[in-house]
C-alpha cells in the first residue's frame, strides 16, 4: 500500500510538470485563437474554483457567485478607464471589493441553506443586476463599459504579441491565486468546511463556531471571484451587466460539477470541458447548449462526482467486480452443502 501511494504521488508530480511546462510553452506553439482560448479557460477556471469553495468544500449552493464577478469588473473597468490606475492596485481593488461585498451579503444570506441560500444568493445578483443597468451615467447602463485598456508585461512587451503577453499576465495571477487556494483548502480551516459539509450539526455541537467558518469562506470565495471577474475584464476590453448575470453562476455550477465538485482540479477540468465545448461545438451548430446539457445531464448520472474522480470510480468498480468473482467459487462449493440441509 506505502509503495502505491509513492507511485501516485511520483504520477501526480510528473503530472503537474508537464502541465506546468505545457503552460509556459503554450504561446510558442498555438496560434492567436486558441491561446484566446486557453486563457479564457485560467480565468473561468479560476472563478469555477472559487464557487469549489461554496459549492464543493462548504455544501453551500449558489446562483450568486457572479455578482462578485460583476463587481470585480466593473472595478478594474471604472478605474482603468477613467482613473488610468494600474494594474496592481487594481488588482487589489476589485479582490477588496468582492470581498466588502461578501461581508454586507453574508449576514442576510448565510442565515439560510440549501434551496433557500440558494435562492438568496440568486435575488442579490439580480438586485446588482438592475442596479448597474439603472446606473448609466456611471456604469454604461445595457451598453457596458468598452475600451478598457488591457495590461501587459512590460518585459515582455516587445518580443510577444499582446495575447501572449497577456497570457502569460493572466497565468502568473492564476497560478498565484491557485497556490494561495491550496493554502486554504488543506489547513485547518479547510478541513473545517469539509467537516460543515458533511455534518453541520455534529461540528456546531463540538464548539466549533460554524456561522463565523461559512461567513470567512463566504468572504474569501468573494475576492476570488472578484478577481477572475476583472482578468476577463482585462482580457476582453469590455465589462457589462451580462458579468452580473445568473448565467455566469449557472455557467460557473456546472463547470464545478462536470470537473468534479469538491476536488481541488475539478471545476479547472470542468471550465476546460465547457469553454471547449462551447467554442468548438458552436462552429458546427448553434444548439451547443443541447450537447452540453446532455454531456451534464450523463456526467451527473454516469459519474456524479465529476470527471476527475472517473479513475477512482473505474477502481472501485474494477475492485467489486474481483470481489465478485472471488466470492462466485465459494458460493458454488457451498451450494452441494446448503443443498443437503434443504433434502434432509
Amino acid at each position: 500500500m506505502e509503495q502505491m501511494s509513492r507511485l501516485r504521488q511520483r504520477w501526480q508530480l510528473l503530472a503537474y510538470v508537464v502541465a506546468v511546462a505545457a503552460l509556459l510553452l503554450a504561446p510558442a506553439v498555438l496560434s492567436t485563437y486558441p491561446l484566446s482560448v486557453l486563457t479564457e479557460i485560467l480565468i473561468f477556471g479560476l472563478f469555477a474554483m472559487s464557487l469549489n469553495l461554496l459549492l464543493g468544500y462548504t455544501g453551500l449552493p449558489t446562483l450568486g457567485h457572479s455578482a462578485f464577478f460583476g463587481a470585480g469588473g466593473y472595478v478594474v473597468g471604472l478605474l482603468a478607464k477613467y482613473y488610468q490606475v494600474p494594474l496592481g492596485p487594481a488588482l487589489l481593488l476589485a479582490i477588496l471589493a468582492g470581498v466588502v461585498l461578501a461581508l454586507v451579503t453574508g449576514p442576510i444570506v448565510l442565515r439560510t441553506s440549501g434551496a433557500y441560500f440558494l435562492m438568496l444568493t440568486l435575488s442579490l445578483t439580480q438586485v446588482l443586476f438592475g442596479v448597474v443597468w439603472l446606473a448609466r451615467g456611471v456604469t454604461g447602463g445595457d451598453d457596458g463599459l468598452p475600451g478598457i485598456p488591457t495590461p501587459q508585461l512590460a518585459f515582455l512587451a516587445g518580443s510577444l504579441e499582446p495575447t501572449a503577453n497577456f497570457y502569460y499576465l493572466a497565468l502568473a495571477i492564476v497560478v498565484v491565486a491557485i497556490a494561495s487556494m491550496a493554502w486554504v483548502v488543506r489547513s485547518s480551516f479547510g478541513l473545517a468546511l469539509l467537516a460543515i459539509r458533511e455534518n453541520e450539526r455534529v461540528v456546531e455541537g463540538l464548539g466549533y463556531p460554524t456561522w463565523l467558518v461559512k461567513y470567512a469562506v463566504y468572504a474569501l470565495a468573494g475576492g476570488y471571484g472578484a478577481l477572475a471577474g476583472a482578468l476577463y475584464t482585462f482580457f476582453k476590453g469590455y465589462v457589462g451587466p451580462g458579468q452580473l448575470s445568473w448565467l455566469v453562476a449557472g455557467e460557473g455550477l456546472v463547470m464545478t460539477i462536470v470537473g468534479g465538485a469538491g476536488t481541488f482540479w475539478g471545476p479547472m477540468v470542468g471550465a476546460a470541458v465547457v469553454l471547449l465545448l462551447r467554442y468548438e461545438v458552436s462552429t458546427f451548430t448553434q444548439r451547443w447548449l443541447l450537447i452540453l446539457g446532455l454531456i451534464f445531464i450523463a456526467t451527473v448520472v454516469l459519474m456524479p462526482r465529476g470527471i476527475v474522480r472517473l479513475p477512482e470510480r473505474l477502481r472501485e468498480v474494477r475492485a467489486r467486480v474481483r470481489r465478485e468473482e472471488l466470492l462466485e467459487p465459494v458460493a458454488g462449493e457451498r451450494q452441494p452443502a446448503e443443498q443437503v440441509v434443504e433434502r434432509s
